[in-house]
């Protein structure tokens, strides 16, 4: 039964998904393709920009961690209500730019922003990186789940290609529409899920009723609740939390998947109503959590999966088959989908803003067709750096979230400050880089700040080198300033713009 509700899950969305892709909108061009047209309304919007926030993580990252860690595990709730109300000033403004200058890749932006394409290849090798690691929690996750249901005879590497293909097949041909579907499937099955385990966690732990799960656990791990959690010598106090809820915040939008989901919104007004209402998501942390508590009630030891894999064997060994069979399906969703679209955006930045630079003058076939080429190639990466990992999945989300955070300042000061230049960017990314990965400098951080995020510090080095290199070097091209920062004859001429482009 477990076997056959994944298929009816997966495949089932898999035909919607291209079926939604096809109708409606082109996807015979890059545009089409990459952000869907730039078509997304206010309900579109929603689920795609909800399938790039809430993915696999959400449910085993932190409910591992909450298993492994403890009250550490907090970090999901401060962090994602955190990052909209940073993505309520900040998404329209890429949203705009993105409208107004035909940008496609967050790299597209910079090369525009700064008037320095070089600045554009730079950013989108950076991007890219990013990125896969990122696309390694879907595949560490989905490795998990493929071993779960067709049995643990499944090779770990094996398991992982297999998971990869997946996430290929949800995009590669129909692109950005697809993932729409597929989004939109997983939240209401999250949901499902959520309330369905949820409801009978404290029966399955001998609790009489949920907040008793809570009292349980604290008797049986004095400490868990509070910060630094289960280990007393960890760093993880609250201090590493705001920090860490801080990097996570101010990094968030500047992925260049969800800078690129950006631009795929119809008006600057779909953007604000996602940002004021989908932090209620975040409240579903609070149930995931007490699962990750509910597996340590019960005694969970997930062996070589390690803390990743601790609300797969409590689901797993205590609950029906039928919803073992849900809740598998409904995590190859949140694996897929999100991990699609991250595999979309590492194909478009390869192309325009890597391939077109050194081979100027492609056809939009062509490059389409180099697009879809690279994603496999970024895939089998991504395949290559899951084999053997054995991190748990909130520590390889932070090293993510540290290396896309050199180019937050950078996005920032572009629209606030008109004398940022593109060496200032460069340097800033240099120094951050520095600061983050030198060995010398992640023991001074650890020696000398062990509470702050390392991500945090670094990014706030950037900051501070592009700042002072800005002050010395020439302001852009006027033109190039006005991508991010608008003058105040375009800032009075809005209202009537704004009806052209969307009605925002």
């Amino acid at each position: 039964m477990v076997l056959a509700l994944v298929l009816v899950i997966v495949l089932g969305t898999a035909v919607g998904s291209i079926v939604f892709g096809r109708w409606g909108g082109s996807t015979s061009t890059l545009t089409g393709w990459a952000v869907g047209g730039r078509q997304f309304g206010s309900l579109m919007f929603w689920f795609m920009n909800a399938g790039e926030i809430y993915t696999i993580f959400a449910m085993l990252g932190i409910s591992g961690y909450a298993w492994s860690m403890g009250a550490p595990a907090y970090l999901a709730l401060t962090s994602v209500s955190l990052s909209y109300a940073v993505g309520y000033w900040l998404i329209p403004k890429i949203w705009r730019a993105g409208r107004r200058h035909g940008l496609i890749t967050e790299p597209d932006f910079f090369a525009a922003r700064y008037d320095a394409p070089w600045l554009g290849v730079v950013t989108g090798v950076v991007g890219i990186a990013a990125l896969v690691v990122y696309v390694q929690i879907q595949l560490v996750s989905l490795e998990l789940i493929v071993r779960m249901t067709l049995g643990a005879a499944v090779a770990p590497g094996v398991a992982a290609v297999l998971g990869a293909v997946l996430m290929l097949a949800f995009v590669l041909v129909v692109g950005m529409r697809s993932a729409v579907f597929a989004a939109a499937v997983k939240d209401v099955l999250v949901v499902v899920v959520v309330v369905a385990l949820s409801a009978t966690v404290a029966e399955r732990v001998g609790a009489s009723s949920l907040f008793d799960v809570f009292r349980l656990v604290e008797e049986q791990h004095p400490g868990i609740g509070r910060f630094p959690g289960l280990d007393p010598t960890a760093p993880t106090t609250s201090v590493w939390l705001m920090t860490s809820a801080l990097n996570v915040a101010l990094g968030n939008w500047v992925f260049p998947h969800l800078f690129q989901v950006s631009f795929t919104a119809r008006s600057g007004t779909a953007i604000r109503r996602t940002a004021i209402w989908q932090p209620l998501y975040s409240l579903a942390y609070f149930f995931v959590i007490l699962l990750g508590f509910g597996a340590l009630l019960a005694g969970v030891q997930p062996g070589d999966a390690g803390s990743n894999g601790a609300l797969l064997q409590f689901v797993s060994t205590s609950y029906p088959s039928w919803l073992v069979g849900l809740f598998a399906g409904t995590a190859f969703l949140l694996a897929l989908a999100p991990g699609a679209v991250l595999l979309l955006t590492t194909g478009s930045i390869f192309t325009r803003n890597v391939l077109i630079p050194l081979r100027p003058g492609l056809s939009d076939r062509t490059s389409l067709l180099a697009s879809r080429l690279s994603m496999i190639v970024f895939a089998a990466a991504a395949v290559f750096l899951t084999v053997g990992s054995s991190e748990s999945l909130v520590d390889i989300l932070l090293y993510s979230y540290s290396a896309i955070g050199m180019l937050a300042p950078g996005v920032f000061l572009a629209f606030l400050w008109r004398r940022t230049s593109a060496v200032a960017v460069l340097l800033g990314i240099a120094a951050g880089f520095v600061a983050l990965l030198a060995p010398f400098a992640k023991h001074f951080w650890a020696a000398t700040l062990p509470e702050w995020e390392p991500g945090l510090i670094a990014m706030a080095i950037n900051a501070v080198v592009v700042v002072l290199v800005s002050v010395v070097t020439s302001a852009p091209d006027p033109a190039a300033v006005a991508v991010g920062v608008e003058s105040a004859s375009t800032r009075r001429s809005r209202p009537l713009a704004a009806v052209t482009e969307g009605g925002r």
